[in-house]
């Protein structure tokens, strides 16, 4: 449906001279981190007027926090206004109840009179006659009315009413916080033909649905926990399909600690369109080692393995984030993707999470469960000794159908008070509550792990 031309007549807000704002941003900052916050530094050149004016400030983003707002300019703010009721049919007409509007049908017919009620599509019109016209349906219709109503804007807008010593243009910096904002990190990890090694591309994709548009923004992410209070107002939301735009290029960011955080500075001027998903490449690095590990959870839940029975046994790769290994960088938390050639094509092979992992730490991903490995877990006994004194005994029976020898690294957890009176295989103490075994299993063969442990209460 159409809307004439006259609803876009656009209302003075105030007596006093409005300097409209749009089109003369000087700089742009955008900072964005990781949880739906960004903080926007706009310098614009304005020109003011000497003593009281107001001026006005679009383009700003829809999901401001208004109490956020910091002005510098030369003089003193003295009253501050958002303004975000924006121009749609429903208000427009919500606007004109108990006004006149015209309504023009898909033959050119007019029918005019007084709005009574709209509503979910329905209308009831009083005629001039007095007579009155109910349409359950407007999709045939074109409205026309006289002027814009007031209090309704196209653009979200800052209004200032400001005082200074002079007229002329100055350089004013505008600084807020905005929601609808975030980023997050991906990773592509490509392993060689034997688990050795591994090349890895990290990708950052930032998501601007912040209401507005950021025109050749100078860009920088923040990695890391910023504790934030609730905020208990609510602003106006942004809804829009999301385009997906990939810049694959050589590693663009320049990275910094920053009080406890890191900062990725993108090296060049870039667009955040709204209600749009960029993708931007953070670094590559090649021939990274990596070692492929067996874990089994023992009694537990860990890596999602069944307690007790036919459980299964995780694989792992693991790398550290070294210098000397081709990393040695803050890898912000995020997704990362594992792929192998089958000799002629790559195949995905499995997916895990990492957190903000500092350089000289080491990643550890769950790539999958092993198919060609079993583990049977069965208790043989347990028995009450006193009323303080308990024993337990398990076996543990793996099966390797590959063609390779394996080890896997079983973990168990006892809790507290314990005591390992004997096992087939010698263990480690983790700590306070868990230990480790290591055990070998041969290629197309079995091992059996057994232990017993004695619990004092």
């Amino acid at each position: 449906m159409k809307v004439s031309a006259a609803v876009i007549f656009i209302i003075i807000f105030f007596t006093v001279s409005i300097f409209s704002q749009e089109n003369n941003h000087k700089n742009l900052f955008v900072t964005v981190y990781n949880d739906n916050l960004g903080v926007v530094r706009d310098i614009r050149k304005i020109d003011i007027k000497k003593g009281t004016s107001t001026i006005e400030l679009t383009d700003v983003a829809q999901q401001i926090d208004p109490t956020s707002v910091h002005i510098k300019l030369n003089g003193e703010v003295l009253e501050q206004n958002y303004q975000y009721d924006l121009v749609s049919l429903d208000k427009i007409l919500q606007k004109y109840i108990d006004k006149n509007i015209q309504l023009i049908d898909d033959k050119g017919e007019m029918v005019q009179g007084k709005l009574l009620s709209s509503f979910g599509g329905q209308i009831v019109l009083q005629k001039n006659d007095g007579g009155l016209l109910m349409i359950p349906n407007v999709s045939k219709y074109r409205f026309s009315v006289g002027e814009l109503p007031e209090g309704l804007i196209t653009k979200p807008t800052l209004i200032w009413l400001v005082n200074s010593p002079s007229s002329g243009n100055q350089d004013v910096e505008v600084s807020y916080q905005t929601g609808g904002m975030k980023w997050h990190a991906e990773y592509v990890a490509v392993l060689n033909k034997d688990d050795s090694k591994l090349d890895l591309n990290s990708w950052v994709s930032i998501d601007n649905n912040s209401g507005t548009s950021f025109k050749n923004a100078h860009l920088k992410l923040v990695a890391g926990d910023v504790n934030r209070v609730q905020n208990r107002n609510v602003y106006p939301q942004v809804n829009g399909m999301v385009r997906v735009e990939a810049l694959k290029s050589a590693p663009q960011f320049q990275e910094k600690a920053f009080f406890e955080y890191h900062i990725y500075n993108l090296q060049r001027p870039t667009t955040l369109a709204n209600n749009e998903t960029k993708q931007i490449s953070l670094f590559e690095a090649s021939n990274v080692k990596a070692t492929k590990k067996y874990f089994y959870q023992s009694g537990g839940n860990y890596y999602y393995n069944n307690s007790g029975g036919q459980g299964k046994v995780a694989v792992v790769m693991e790398f550290e984030n070294a210098k000397d290994n081709n990393l040695g960088m803050p890898m912000p938390e995020g997704k990362v993707r594992v792929y192998k050639s089958d000799g002629e094509s790559l195949e995905f092979i499995g997916e895990d999470m990492i957190n903000h992992t500092p350089k000289d730490e080491k990643v550890r991903l769950k790539i999958g469960d092993a198919f060609d490995i079993t583990a049977n877990e069965v208790q043989t006994d347990n028995k009450r000794i006193s009323d303080k004194v308990s024993e337990q005994a398990y076996e543990i029976t793996f099966k390797n159908h590959k063609t390779e020898d394996v080890v896997i690294e079983v973990q168990r957890y006892l809790g507290l008070n314990w005591e390992v009176l004997n096992s087939s295989i010698n263990y480690q103490k983790k700590d306070s509550q868990n230990i480790i075994f290591k055990v070998p299993v041969p290629k197309d063969g079995k091992t059996v792990l057994s232990f017993r442990v004695r619990y004092v209460y």
